[in-house]
């Protein structure tokens, strides 16, 4: 091996702009010791990541590695070490992206997943710490590369990549438009895109949700009305599908939308959901891109999986994500929110800058059937006909509760607004909130239940 001297080493590493912006490149090359890590390898990949951090400038992986290069042993691990200390020192500096363009195995893979977004390419990347070959030997477990760690299996069941793409240039266009709605680096905010005022009023908004609360609708029929046209773009799509999130631009501005969505487990938070969630969250914080939640919640999901799976942790995780984030936050409640979802969804009580409400909003402890079975249990048992005290209750309890206006006697809602009317509030209160400065405590890092 001493005497194999090949240009490069596996790795091409550079800069160049997209749209005009500078932006720091590494690609790695299966063609030469099927780009396997060694010493120089690394050297030239922190190198490109450190010019990045200097100059404030995103960082593009473009990552196809058969992992370390067994034949330089512990320095080949060690410039490993080197790479995914640089990515963590540059976390929440510049932006990183990770295209996966081939099978990644071992240490290549924990790169990508300390940083911000991951691309994979279907039916030729592939991302596993131990191949099927180990796991058979292991486990006897039989399995596929496809079914360990490909694409669709990393978008729809780990949540490890956050996009599923068709091929190499597709995976390519998704970064471009990724870093549109991206600033450089943490002391900029995104560059706004020219936008003309015009009638901001949505009359679709005003019909969208079924008659009935228990009927389920599309949350980004929400996004596509208040949003500027077109300019959706869906994070973690395939994962945890009760929840959405994803970047958008309201009147020019880029802006970061986490939503409930009511036509998937009916909206309600579980444990994956509430790790989608919060991961995004932090993202905007990081980079300066404003929030907006839609909320549409009837509470945690309930459980005996849920709750082995670390729901009470892991749904802390968003709550502690919404409440340290100090960009500006709007939550619209359209329908319902219900207990501990409602105060984890971007609450007033947990530094919600803007808390709008939709007539239809219902902000409760509990649904009225359960409220109504439990405060008015007595009364329903020793009743005549239990089942019409039952409806009696129900009733009742939803006329005192299930409507945003006690929430707004207190404040907890700032305003009660026709649906029509929802993007041409949130366009003003952004605008209103653009100079927004928070100073939290004073303390080295918080420590978020992971």
């Amino acid at each position: 091996m001493e005497k194999e001297k090949y240009y490069g080493d596996g790795v091409v590493t550079g800069y160049g702009t997209i749209g005009g912006r500078l932006v720091y490149v590494f690609s790695q090359d299966f063609t030469v010791f099927g780009g396997s890590l060694s010493e120089t390898h690394a050297e030239k990949i922190c190198k490109v990541m450190d010019m990045a951090m200097k100059n404030g400038a995103p960082l593009i992986g473009l990552n196809d590695s058969g992992g370390a290069r067994i034949q330089e042993g512990v320095v080949s691990l060690g410039g490993y070490a080197d790479i995914f200390y640089k990515n963590v020192q540059a976390s929440g500096v510049v932006p990183q992206l990770s295209a996966i363009m081939g099978p990644c195995a071992g240490g290549a893979v924990y790169s990508p997943a300390i940083t911000d977004f991951v691309l994979m390419v279907e039916n030729t990347s592939y991302m596993f710490v131990t191949g099927p070959n180990v796991v058979k030997t292991v486990t006897h477990e039989q399995v596929t590369s496809e079914e360990l760690g490909g694409a669709s299996t990393h978008a729809t069941k780990s949540g490890v990549t956050h996009f599923s793409c068709v091929n190499e240039l597709d995976a390519i266009s998704h970064i471009k438009k990724l870093l549109s709605y991206m600033p450089q680096n943490c002391e900029e905010i995104p560059t706004p895109l020219p936008y003309t005022p015009e009638d901001e009023t949505r009359p679709a908004l005003n019909s969208l949700l079924p008659e009935s609360s228990s009927q389920p609708y599309d949350m980004r029929e929400v996004i596509a009305a208040i949003a500027d046209a077109k300019s959706f773009l869906e994070v973690h799509k395939d994962f945890a599908e009760n929840i959405v999130v994803g970047f958008a631009r309201l009147a020019g501005r880029s802006i970061g939308i986490v939503g409930n969505q009511p036509a998937y487990l009916a909206g309600v938070l579980d444990n994956h959901a509430s790790i989608k969630a919060a991961r995004f969250v932090r993202f905007c914080d990081c980079f300066n891109i404003p929030l907006l939640v839609l909320e549409d919640v009837p509470g945690f999901l309930p459980g005996t999986d849920q709750e082995w799976n670390g729901i009470i942790s892991n749904g802390a995780k968003l709550l502690y994500a919404f409440s340290e984030a100090t960009v500006p936050r709007i939550t619209v409640i359209t329908r319902k929110a219900y207990g501990g979802a409602y105060d984890v969804m971007n609450s007033k009580h947990i530094g919600a800058d803007m808390n709008y409400a939709w007539p239809s909003a219902e902000i409760a402890v509990m649904g009225a059937k359960g409220a109504a079975e439990i405060i008015f249990k007595k009364e329903i048992s020793t009743a005549e006909n239990p089942e019409q005290k039952l409806q009696e209750k129900e009733q009742l309890y939803a006329e005192i509760f299930a409507n945003p206006y006690r929430a707004a006697e207190r404040g907890f809602v700032d305003e009660v607004i026709e649906p029509s009317q929802t993007r041409n509030k949130l366009i003003k209160a952004f605008k209103m909130l653009e100079n927004k400065v928070v100073n939290n405590p004073r303390k080295k890092h918080g420590n978020i239940p992971l």
